[in-house]
């Protein structure tokens, strides 16, 4: 194992050990615990709790009705169906009114003119409720062969169209709607119809945002106060930096708003640097998962044994047995037997040597049965912990949580709540292995 080194407390704690894990693989097995529940009544007891029914079966009250359902069974659910698809054909009904006082204009009282001289007859109370702006022009409205008049001007007359139909129905055809949606989106935010902008924004992210036209888009957003689909259009350019940054969009960004360009770029540095740290956390999970996978092994060998090493009251498998289901069991039965074997005394020692000592110590970290325990030294590195310092004993303690979180081996919330929030001078409770 390559020796980590982070910026944070994992990075720190990777200082402890050296290990060559490349063997450290193991699936978590399911542990079942059935109950087998036996209860015993009083005989006596539960005569008298129980009436005796059985003097009343001659009576004449066979034919006793059944008793009404409870309350929440499936007749509620049922009633609670029925009356919500009720209300859905109402909503349906009175949308179907709004269009059809629209398509058919019926009483209309106002005009409203729109780019190429086209006119829309509509009715003033419906567009004064749905949108303030509207209201206060009808205020100002000036009179046109007999009906008051307002114009929406720089936009298509078919998207003011489908605009003031949205205002009576909250309807829209589908390809009306994919043509016109810029037009629609500024409409809905001059003239304040929230809905609308909603819808608006909903059809840019699915049908509309493209490389060459999201920096516009980010630009427009941010005018028509959209943070939705300005944050999109951000995570949009960070992803593909590299080809949105040779778009024409992005060239005239940089000459008319340097400053959002500088935005852009811090993002994408503060993106690239969570996606390092990211990526370096994943790879100190992993550590911690093996040396977990490793400290099983070990227990593994030490008490049950293996194939071709293990205690002396154990029959060993042999070198032909099946393949154990701890896969970093051939790891440390080959660093066990160097580390028996080895005779290296040279300055600095051995490391194979030194990353079995390292096992060994954090074995005994997470050990409760050191006076049982078969692993070698267990007992030995347990005195030991009463003479380290704090600041030793404390980085010893976080490296056997963090090795225990990997796995999700925590007995209870309750531990690993303690767990998580351990102080730098506190001792970290462990779980055995």
């Amino acid at each position: 194992m390559r020796r980590k080194h982070g910026r944070n407390d994992g990075g720190q704690l990777m200082e402890c050990l050296e290990l060559d894990s490349s063997h450290f693989f193991v699936d978590s097995d399911a542990i079942d615990s059935p109950l087998d529940i036996h209860l015993e009544f009083n005989s006596l007891t539960v005569a008298k709790a129980v009436p005796d029914h059985s003097r009343y079966s001659q009576s004449g009250c066979s034919n006793v009705p059944d008793p009404p359902p409870l309350p929440g069974t499936s007749y509620g659910a049922q009633r609670s169906s029925r009356n919500a698809k009720a209300c859905s054909r109402v909503l349906e009904e009175v949308l179907d009114s709004g269009d059809k006082l629209f398509q058919e204009g019926y009483q209309a009282d106002l005009r409203v003119l729109a780019d190429g001289g086209s006119e829309i007859l509509s009715h003033s109370c419906v567009l004064g409720v749905k949108s303030p702006v509207l209201r206060a022009m009808l205020e100002e409205a000036k009179l046109k062969h007999g009906l008051p008049c307002i114009r929406i001007p720089g936009a298509p007359s078919e998207a003011v169209r489908v605009f003031i139909r949205f205002l009576y129905s909250s309807r829209f055809e589908q390809e009306q709607m994919k043509k016109h949606v810029l037009h629609l989106f500024l409409l809905s935010h001059v003239f304040l119809v929230p809905s609308l902008k909603t819808v608006c924004i909903e059809q840019l992210e699915r049908n509309f945002l493209a490389p060459d036209n999201v920096v516009d888009m980010l630009q427009l957003a941010r005018l028509c106060d959209a943070p939705r689909l300005s944050v999109i259009c951000t995570r949009m350019i960070v992803a593909d930096f590299k080809t949105i940054s040779l778009s024409d969009g992005w060239k005239v960004m940089r000459q008319a708003n340097p400053s959002l360009e500088q935005e852009l770029l811090e993002s994408l540095v503060e993106a690239d640097t969570k996606r390092q740290e990211r990526a370096e956390r994943i790879e100190e999970n992993k550590v911690y998962l093996q040396l977990y996978e490793a400290m099983e092994a070990l227990v593994h060998i030490c008490r049950d044994g293996c194939r071709t090493i293990g205690p002396r009251d154990q029959a060993l498998k042999g070198s032909g047995a099946a393949v154990c289901k701890f896969p970093a069991c051939r790891g440390i039965e080959l660093l066990v037997r160097h580390f028996s074997a080895c005779r290296v005394r040279v300055p600095g020692g051995c490391g194979n040597c030194k990353r079995m000592w390292q096992l060994l110590e954090l074995h005994s970290r997470m050990c409760f049965t050191p006076d049982t325990c078969k692993v070698p030294l267990c007992r030995h590195f347990k005195e030991k912990m009463q003479h380290l310092g704090r600041k030793e004993e404390t980085k010893w303690n976080l490296l056997a949580c963090k090795v225990l979180e990997s796995r999700g081996t925590m007995s209870s919330i309750s531990e690993r709540r303690n767990l998580s929030t351990v102080k730098p001078t506190d001792s970290c409770r462990m779980v055995p292995i």
